[in-house]
Formats: structure tokens, sequence, C-alpha cells
């Protein structure tokens, strides 16, 4: 086995196409508690880039290795080791950052996948599908034929969010800001999907017949959120868990005061912090029952190798993208 991996590390914030490099670093080794993971994949989410930007909320001390998301192969094992085995496919936690080749975790941390998922699809699961699965159980109280709507239909969050709604009989009102991608939103399970307008609230009471939506999920903010929480029945609840417009929630006093509307968010990643491994366990099983059956199979666009980073990070931050940009690690 190689002496030596290659990391992606950035030592200021800024563009992450400008300020990441590549850094041969020493092989891990596995202190008592800890395994060694050879990673096989790790995608680029706005996190990462947000989070090299410095415009994150929480901040890892610099230099830093960028990375909320991976999965790999445990091979090695420090002493006091007895949840996991070498050879398991693991989920790596949000704070370990997994640009690199191989990590040292701490064995406790890790979750392991079953064998039938693919090691790219492992890498993906534990941010959008997670977000999505929590935003359709903690929030609202659904049964089957109950409509919900969601902007950014087609993030990798949106998209999983249909699937998961789909599977457990919810009915989807999904809103894009492109024509295009209603063929493609209909095929994944999708019921409704309209191009977002000024025109939306009487879209979606034609669409649903007039059916109460008692949960809106909310990825843009600005306008798009206003909209969203115009087509919500009284006393429901929107959820907010991103802002890719960049512009905030602007709410009128009357959807507060003659409809009674409820405001939450979500940030996945303390939603880890604050769980319990039992907690987090139980929804991972659930994820992982969906994933064996070809659910929450996530789009990727382009894969990329560790020492094209710059590029990749600049693919990323591109719009108008089809799936993901992903790293996919060599045999070391």
């Amino acid at each position: 086995m190689t002496k030596n991996i290659i990391a992606a590390v950035y030592e200021t914030h800024g563009n992450p196409a400008d300020v990441l490099r590549i850094e041969t670093q020493p092989w891990p080794k596995a202190r008592p508690g800890e395994a060694v993971v050879q990673m096989h994949a790790a995608p680029i989410n706005p996190a990462d880039l947000n989070a090299i930007e410095g415009k994150y909320p929480v901040q890892p001390a610099l230099p830093a290795t960028p990375g909320f998301e991976g999965a790999g192969v445990i091979v090695d094992l420090g002493p006091e080791v007895t949840n996991v085995a070498i050879g398991a496919l693991v989920i790596l936690p949000h704070n370990i950052g997994t640009w690199r080749e191989a990590v040292s975790v701490k064995a406790d941390e890790l979750v392991a996948v079953p064998p039938e998922i693919e090691p790219a699809q492992a890498a993906m699961l534990k941010i959008n599908p997670m977000t999505a699965w929590r935003l359709l159980h903690d929030y609202v109280e659904l049964k089957r034929g109950d409509w919900l709507i969601q902007n950014a239909a087609n993030s990798a969050a949106g998209r999983a969010v249909i699937q998961i709604a789909h599977d457990l009989g919810y009915k989807t009102l999904n809103v894009v800001r492109r024509a295009e991608l209603i063929a493609e939103l209909r095929a994944d399970g999708g019921d409704v999907v309209l191009v977002d307008s000024e025109a939306l609230r009487d879209e979606v009471k034609n669409a649903t017949s007039g059916a109460p939506i008692r949960l809106g999920l909310n990825a843009v903010g600005g306008e798009s959120a206003l909209r969203l929480a115009n087509c919500l029945a009284p006393g429901s609840t929107m959820v907010t868990f991103g802002a890719m417009s960049l512009q905030p929630l602007k709410i009128p006093n009357g959807l507060l005061i003659f409809k009674d509307l409820r405001f939450r968010g979500i940030w996945i990643n303390k939603w880890y912090d604050n769980a319990t491994m039992q907690e987090r366990m139980e929804a991972f099983r659930q994820l992982f029952k969906m994933a064996k059956r070809g659910l929450l199979k996530a789009k990727v666009e382009k894969v990329y190798p560790l020492s094209e980073v710059n590029a990749a990070v600049a693919h990323a931050a591109q719009g108008k993208r089809s799936g993901k940009i992903i790293f996919e690690f060599n045999d070391l």
C-alpha cells in the first residue's frame, strides 16, 4: 500500500477554483477507536462551495480539506473497534473532509452500507435524501393522497423528495424555472410540475382541484418562497432548507394573521449533531431499503478525479446542470 495520499486543501477563503490545491500527505494511521477509510466517491454540494468561500455557518480551522459527504471502504482498524469490519463500505461523518484519498475516522461515527448499494450512490445518501426524509416526516403529519409543494424541484434534494413522497403515497406539486424539466420530473414520479410564475397560485389550484396543501418546501427564498406560501392552506407549514436566490424570505403580515402559516427551517448537519446514533440508523435503514429497490438514485453529470479538483468545483458552480459533479477515487 502506498505511503502517501493526495488531498484537496484550502488555506484561505475565496473562489473555490482559485484557492483549492492538491497536497500530498502521509497515509493515515488508525489510532484506538478509529478506522482508516479508503475513499471511493465524494460529491460536490453547494454547502462545500460555501464553506470554501467562507460563507458557511461553521468553519473548520485552516488549512482545511473540504467535503461534507462521501463513502469508502475500511482498510485498517485501530484497537478497540468492534462496530465495523475491514472491507465494509461506509458513509463518512460530515465534519471529516472527504476530498482526500484516505482518512482516519472515529469508527463509531461511520455508517455501514448494504453491499447492494453502489459506492457512488452511497456517497450521496447522507445529505439530500436524508434532508428529504426529514422534511417529509418532522413537520406535518401527511397521509397517503395528501399534497405538498416544493420549489427547486429539480435539485438533488427536490428529486429525493419526489422519489420518497411517491413511494409513501404523497402527491407532489413541483415548481421549476425551466419548462424542459417538466417531462423529466414527471417521469421521476412528480405528480404535477409547473414553471414558476406570477400565476402559480391559480395554476396550483387548477392542478389539484383546490385540494389543501399543508406542507411547503422552500430551497430558493425571495419571491419564489412567497409564491409557495400563497399556495398553502390555512394553518400550514413551510420549511426552508436552502436559499438559491440569495434573497431573504419576506412574508406579508396577512399570511400570518389570516392564514396562521408556520415557518420552519432545517439544517441537516445540525440534525445529525443532535440525533442519537439509533435515530440516525433508523432513518438510514429506511433510505437503504429504498436505495436497494433502485430508488434515490442521484443523477450524475460528470465524474472527476481528485487531481482535477479546480475544474470540478468550477463545473459544480455552474447553473443548469443535469446532475451532480462527483469525485471518484482510483484504487491506491
